[in-house]
């Protein structure tokens, strides 16, 4: 019955926005694409997820900004979270994130396209109620998007995360890293309309004493859809909704992941 809803809704809004307008780039769930905001054009994304097994649930906003161009772009990411583990202490603010990408090959119009990005974590979460690391940390990400057909785009992720001296909810502290690989295929069936299939492998360590880490694994598929309304004043809002599922050392756990994208300009372009 699900799957049968999922169908219905499916053709009901491809049939709906099948018409030539401007297509969906620069929205992701959770692999990153590789294409820099650009010029004058400044995009808004807010995402929420919840995990059944863990009952842990995350929204994030980030905000994305040209500098002032395609080649160079910055952006900061907020977040509230409720680790299942402390449920009962309600959510509260996560680590902040400050983010710059570097348009290194191609862009939004080119068959491949690749956008390293370094990022700053700042400790603004509360580490006793395991909402943050308690110590600044560093990461680093590489979106790698390839065209393969009119209808079809691929985007592939490998990035690294490391926090010296992080803190769990026990005090303990160590320094962690980790490591993620993500890979999505994007179906293009309208260019207001995409199906999307990700997977996404996130292997880290977690503080168990002082000083002694142990290493636990995340791996996820996510199928989704998202979809696009264009305005004449150069707005795009694409929502989108996913299903996480948990697959080998996940196995079980499944939840749900909303999105949502504002995407304008904020200064004339050139021609308009």
């Amino acid at each position: 019955m699900r799957l049968l809803s999922f169908l219905v809704l499916f053709f009901l809004v491809a049939s709906a926005l099948a018409q030539t307008e401007p297509g969906i780039q620069d929205n992701s769930f959770l692999v990153e694409e590789a294409y820099n905001q650009e010029f004058g054009v400044v995009q808004h994304i807010s995402s929420f997820s919840y995990l059944a097994d863990s009952k842990d649930w995350v929204y994030s906003f980030t905000q994305e900004w040209p500098a002032p161009g395609i080649r160079h772009q910055f952006s900061y990411t907020l977040t509230a979270v409720r680790p299942g583990s402390f449920s009962s202490q309600g959510p509260g603010f996560g680590d902040a994130v400050l983010n710059y990408r570097y348009q290194l090959v191609g862009n939004g119009k080119t068959r491949v396209a690749a956008a390293p990005r370094f990022s700053l974590i700042l400790p603004t979460g509360d580490s006793n109620r395991a909402q943050g690391a308690g110590h600044t940390g560093y990461q680093t990400n590489l979106p790698l998007s390839v065209v393969l057909n009119r209808r079809f785009v691929t985007h592939w992720n490998a990035g690294a995360t490391f926090i010296p001296h992080a803190r769990n909810a026990a005090a303990d502290r160590a320094s962690v890293v980790s490591y993620n690989l993500g890979q999505s295929v994007i179906w293009q069936t309208t260019p207001r309309f995409n199906v999307m299939f990700e997977t996404f492998f996130l292997r880290g360590q977690g503080i168990v004493s002082p000083g002694k880490t142990e290493w636990s694994t995340t791996f996820l598929l996510n199928p989704g859809i998202r979809w696009a309304y264009n305005f004449k004043n150069g707005l795009q809002i694409v929502p989108g909704i996913a299903m996480p599922i948990g697959i080998g050392p996940s196995a079980g756990e499944k939840g749900v992941f909303l999105y949502l994208s504002f995407e304008h300009p904020f200064r004339k372009l050139e021609g308009k």
